[in-house]
């Protein structure tokens, strides 16, 4: 596949999880609520998260903003439901080196639809969008 055709699939991928959000909403009883905003851009964020027997049960999001924020938002969610906290915690530490251009890999925790978003490195204005649901995620499971 060409790199322009791979760019575009990453395009609709992204556009696809910001016009039809995955996990959007909140839970209820017994969960960990984290609000966190991007000042530099807007964007808003509430992410809602049930750890059961070192697990991330169920997790869900709310929120406002750009479609980077919002889709990585989405698959993020996708990504950790079911994980073990340490498990989450990694994955986050490798979209994190992912969304900064550095070598990650991705072997043991299948990143899916979050590959689409690597292109945001070449932004670097737009990391912290891509990364706002990632460090909730980060500072609600370490309560």
């Amino acid at each position: 596949m060409s790199f322009n055709n791979l760019d575009q699939l990453y395009r609709q991928v992204i556009m696809d999880h910001y016009k039809h959000p995955r996990n959007y909403g909140e839970l209820d009883d017994d969960v960990v609520t984290i609000n966190m905003n991007n000042p530099t851009c807007g964007d808003r964020i509430q992410l809602t998260l049930k750890v059961e027997d070192d697990k991330v049960s169920d997790v869900k999001f709310s929120g406002e903003g750009c479609s980077i924020s919002l889709a990585s938002a989405s698959m993020m969610t996708e990504a950790i439901k079911g994980l073990s906290v340490a498990d989450a915690l990694k994955m986050s530490g490798l979209f994190s080196d992912m969304i900064q251009g550095k070598e990650y890999a991705d072997d043991e925790l299948n990143f899916g639809d979050i590959e689409a978003l690597q292109g945001v490195s070449k932004f670097p204005a737009r990391i912290k969008c891509a990364t706002l649901a990632w460090k909730a995620m980060e500072e609600g499971l370490q309560e």
